[in-house]
């Protein structure tokens, strides 16, 4: 099955499965991209907010911007061979690499549904630099529940590996292997660690890059 087919598969099961959820929840207010927020007042997340998660994560400038960087170094590296280091090869680089993310963030974004689980990430930037980096870390592998407690979160911790060794069955046979898929759910946590941090340390390093107008007065 070609890459396209398995994105599409996974956005329409995606989207049938929210769809479905959303008929029985209100319509919710646009979220913040990374909230902030404490357990006591946590509201759940709904299936718009998923659905937004899952489009903001899979085709939100972070991500598309990631691919081109990855895609960039395996095609300088020549990995796999099978593609060759050319713009093709890029290309196709990148499709799988975008087949991969949409894969696992459906994957996760649908399973997280059976029982609450919130994909989001929710900064906390009132806290000292040390925790900060502690709830980074943290959040890359807990998510808050309906009540707002913290725990593991199962779908991610499914849908990471399950989606890198699901893809085995349609990637170059030099990288489609135990190995190549054991060492690619590595980089996905780690993946999702960076994107934490991103979202956790830059709305306050951009606020002192480029202080508003009213500040400088």
């Amino acid at each position: 099955m070609s890459l396209q087919r398995w994105n599409l598969a996974s956005v329409l099961l995606f989207a049938a499965v929210l769809a479905r959820a959303q008929s029985a929840q209100p319509s919710p207010e646009a979220p913040d991209p990374a909230p902030v927020t404490t357990a006591p007042t946590y509201a759940p997340v709904t299936a718009r907010q998923r659905m937004r998660w899952f489009v903001r994560s899979t085709f939100g400038p972070e991500s598309l911007g990631g691919g081109l960087f990855s895609a960039g170094i395996d095609t300088a590296r020549d990995k796999p061979v099978e593609y060759g280091p050319h713009w093709d090869g890029f290309g196709s680089r990148y499709s799988m690499r975008l087949s991969g993310v949409a894969t696992g963030n459906a994957m996760e974004a649908t399973i997280s549904t059976l029982w609450g689980e919130d994909p989001r990430y929710f900064r906390v930037p009132n806290q000292q630099f040390k925790g900060r980096v502690g709830h980074v870390v943290l959040m890359t592998f807990a998510a808050r529940r309906r009540d707002g407690r913290l725990a593991p979160a199962y779908a991610r911790l499914i849908a990471t590996p399950g989606n890198n060794f699901l893809s085995n069955t349609w990637r170059a046979d030099s990288e489609a292997t135990i190995r190549g898929a054991a060492a690619r759910t590595l980089w996905g946590f780690l993946g999702r660690m960076s994107g934490n941090a991103f979202r956790e340390f830059w709305p306050t390093a951009r606020k002192r890059i480029f202080p508003s107008r009213r500040s400088q007065n």
